[in-house]
């Protein structure tokens, strides 16, 4: 299978829609059953709402992957907002700095195979999350 690579834009509703109807093209053409597929897609809805509600705009990738014999899903969630002045603390339940329930970024966690995730105070904030067939 050919490795494919889609970047887009994100700025608005519409556009993180526009993401998760890609991420489940995507995961469909690499097999994910329904469930693997809606977890992926719940990810990268939450990944580009934080976009939205914390930096305005930025950018997701989404990739196929392969390794030894396994074939996955790859997402980036680029931003240039404020950054996360602790993200320990970001990562754990219930923590949130706009007063919402702060289950996002731990439930992305939890529901992939891989996290990483690299913020600068006032240059932005990058997540790269993976999930394997």
């Amino acid at each position: 299978m050919e490795l494919s690579e889609t970047r887009l834009t994100i700025q608005n509703e519409m556009d993180v829609a526009h993401a998760v109807l890609q991420c489940r093209t995507l995961c469909t053409a690499l097999g994910f059953d329904t469930n693997r597929s809606q977890m992926v897609s719940t990810a990268v809805s939450e990944l580009a709402r934080n976009i939205i509600k914390y930096a305005s705009h930025g950018e997701l990738i989404l990739r196929s992957i392969a390794r030894d014999t396994s074939k996955g899903i790859e997402v980036v969630a680029n931003d240039c907002g404020p950054g996360i002045e602790d993200v320990e603390l970001a990562l754990q339940d219930h923590v949130s700095s706009s007063g919402t329930l702060g289950l996002g970024l731990p439930g992305v966690k939890r529901i992939v195979d891989d996290f990483e995730i690299e913020s600068e105070t006032c240059r932005g904030t990058r997540v790269t999350i993976r999930k394997w067939l």
